[in-house]
């Protein structure tokens, strides 16, 4: 018989195209595993820049303020002591409320800080009450960058 009649030939096995690689071994294509985690990174470091940012400039405002003490004068009048600390020279608005013993307000006094004074001062403040106080709260300080009172 002849060649064409059995169907065998030896070229046959090499004339087929060989499999895909990957899918002759299992192996996938290429991971995007590498860019994930590169994408996660960068997000990562880019938040904790921002943390520690706003951390700094939270805790350096340009305005610190502290009640030293309190003392009640007479039932309509109250003094304190407060000192104010600047990181540099800019005006400052200081505001203290005089309390009862129901907590209601019964004075309140807005103090302002000139950019020209000291950095560093003890003030003290007298506050006019409509009756007799028996507490004295410092709200804070703001400035002109910095709305929230310290």
């Amino acid at each position: 018989m002849t060649e064409q009649s059995t169907g065998q030939s030896t070229g046959q096995s090499a004339a087929t195209p060989t499999p895909d690689l990957n899918a002759r071994y299992g192996r996938a294509g290429r991971s995007r595993r590498p860019l994930v985690i590169g994408v996660l990174g960068v997000l990562v470091l880019a938040g904790l820049v921002w943390l520690v940012w706003v951390a700094w400039i939270q805790s350096n405002p340009p305005v610190r303020s502290e009640l030293q003490g309190f003392k009640t004068v007479s039932p309509t009048s109250a003094t304190a002591t407060m000192t104010v600390d600047r990181n540099k020279s800019v005006e400052a608005t200081c505001r203290l409320q005089a309390k009862a013993a129901d907590f209601s307000i019964v004075g309140e006094v807005t103090v302002t800080v000139r950019a020209d004074s000291a950095r560093h001062q003890t003030l003290p403040v007298t506050l006019t009450t409509q009756r007799s106080a028996t507490s004295v709260v410092l709200i804070g300080c703001t400035t002109a960058d910095q709305p929230r009172p310290r």
